[in-house]
C-alpha cells in the first residue's frame, strides 16, 4: 500500500511539473524598443494581447510562431502580421501585440 502510494505521488510531481499550456506557447523572444530602450517577451503565450505601456518600435518576432501588432491599444486598430524569425517594416509603431 505504502509502494503504491508513493508511485501515485511521484506521477502527480511529474504531472504538475509540465506545464498544461506548453503546447500553446510561442517559443522564442519578442523583443521591441520603448522609450529608447530594448524590451522583450520571452516564450509568450497564444491568443494572449499585450498591449504596451507607450508605443513600441522595431518588432522582431523571435518566435515559432506569427505575431500580429496593432497600432492601438488592447489589440485593436491596424494589425501588422509579423512571420516567425522576422523583423516588423521598417518605421512600424505600434501599441499592442498577439502571438499565434
Amino acid at each position: 500500500m505504502i509502494r503504491r502510494t508513493l508511485l501515485v505521488a511521484a506521477g502527480l510531481v511529474v504531472a504538475l511539473a509540465v506545464p498544461l499550456n506548453a503546447a500553446a506557447a510561442s517559443k522564442g523572444p519578442f523583443t521591441f524598443q520603448s522609450g529608447g530602450r530594448p524590451f522583450y517577451v520571452q516564450d509568450p503565450p497564444d491568443g494572449k494581447c499585450f498591449t504596451m505601456s507607450q508605443a513600441a518600435k522595431s518588432p522582431h518576432n523571435g518566435t515559432g510562431t506569427p505575431a500580429t501588432t496593432f497600432s492601438g491599444k488592447k489589440c485593436s486598430g491596424t494589425a501588422t502580421h509579423i512571420a516567425p524569425g522576422k523583423e516588423g517594416p521598417k518605421g512600424l509603431s505600434f501599441s499592442s501585440v498577439r502571438f499565434g
